[in-house]
C-alpha cells in the first residue's frame, strides 16, 4: 500500500529502475520515485520502457497515488561554450522535457552543468538563460546543485546565484526550480549548517532535495553517494537539512528496495 499523500509531513522516495517505477514505488511504499528515461550516458534521447508506453504509465502512477519524477542524462551540458555538446545537450533536454510531462512527471532534474577551463564563467551562465528561452517548458525543471569541478557553475553558491540571476531574465523562468543534493552540497564544499537558508536566499525556494550521505570528506568534489549513517556527514546535520528544506525528498542512495526503506527508517527516526 503506497503511502497516501498528504498523510505524512515528509514525502520520501527514491531514484528506482525504469522499467517499472511505479512497482518500485509500491515496493518501497513510497508515494514518489525518480527514474531515467532511457540511458543516462546517451544523447539518443528518451526511452519509455514501462508496458503500453507513457499514458499507461501515467495512469498507473496517478491509479496508484505516486508522484513521478524523472532525471535528465547526465551528459546534459547546456553551459558549455562546446556547440558539439551544447546544441544536442539543447536538443535532448527539450525530449526528456517533453517524455517526462507526457508520463506526467511533477519535475525534470538536470545538472549544472561547466564550462571549459579557459572560458569566461559568465558564457556558462548566458548559455543557460539561453537554454530555457529555447526550451518549452511544460513542467517544472529543477537545476541541482553539483559536487565537483572548478569550472562547474552549480557547486558553489556564488556560482548558482549567478546561474539563478541569468536564468530570472529568461523567458520560462517561472518553470525553474531548485533541486538541492546533500551529498554534491557537503562534497562541494557547502556548509550543510548553513545551506538551506543559503540557496532560499538565492534562489528564494527548493523544490526537490536529493537526501544521501557521502563518501567522501568535505570539499572533496567526489560525488560518491553512502546509505544514511554509513558516509562522512554528521547524521544529525543531514537529519536537519532534509528537514529544514521542506520539499519532497528522493534518496539516491545505494541498493534497492530493502536499502532504501532502511535509509527511510532511519531518516525517520532522526526527524520524529
Amino acid at each position: 500500500m503506497v503511502e497516501t499523500p498528504g498523510t505524512s509531513p515528509l514525502r520520501l522516495g527514491a531514484h528506482v529502475a525504469q522499467e517499472d517505477p511505479v512497482a518500485e514505488a509500491i515496493a518501497r511504499q513510497a508515494p514518489l520515485v525518480q527514474f531515467f528515461l532511457g540511458d543516462p550516458q546517451s544523447y539518443q534521447g528518451p526511452e519509455i520502457r514501462y508496458p503500453g508506453g507513457a499514458a499507461a504509465l501515467r495512469a498507473a502512477a496517478q491509479e496508484a497515488g505516486v508522484d513521478l519524477y524523472v532525471h535528465a542524462p547526465y551528459i546534459v551540458n547546456v553551459a558549455t561554450t562546446n556547440n558539439r555538446i551544447r546544441i544536442p545537450s539543447r536538443k535532448l533536454l527539450q525530449q526528456h522535457v517533453t517524455a517526462a510531462t507526457e508520463i506526467g512527471a511533477k519535475g525534470l532534474i538536470v545538472h549544472g552543468g561547466h564550462v571549459n577551463k579557459a572560458d569566461d564563467p559568465e558564457k556558462g551562465y548566458d548559455n543557460w538563460r539561453k537554454a530555457i528561452e529555447a526550451t518549452d517548458l511544460t513542467l517544472p525543471l529543477l537545476i541541482e546543485n553539483t559536487a565537483g569541478g572548478d569550472n562547474a557553475m552549480t557547486r558553489h553558491l556564488d556560482r548558482i546565484a549567478r546561474v539563478w540571476d541569468a536564468v530570472a531574465g529568461a523567458a520560462g523562468a517561472d518553470m525553474v526550480g531548485f533541486c538541492l543534493d546533500t551529498c554534491h552540497a557537503h562534497a562541494g564544499g557547502n556548509a550543510l549548517e548553513t545551506v538551506v537558508d543559503d540557496v532560499r536566499a538565492i534562489t528564494g525556494r527548493i523544490d526537490l532535495v536529493h537526501a544521501n550521505d557521502s563518501r567522501d570528506d568535505f570539499d572533496s568534489g567526489a560525488d560518491r553517494h553512502a546509505n544514511f549513517g554509513a558516509g562522512r556527514i554528521d547524521p544529525d546535520l543531514l537529519a536537519a537539512v532534509i528537514r529544514d528544506a521542506a520539499a519532497p525528498v528522493v534518496c539516491e542512495t545505494p541498493g534497492g528496495a530493502e536499502e532504501h526503506t532502511a535509509d527511510f527508517a532511519w531518516l525517520r527516526a532522526r526527524l520524529g
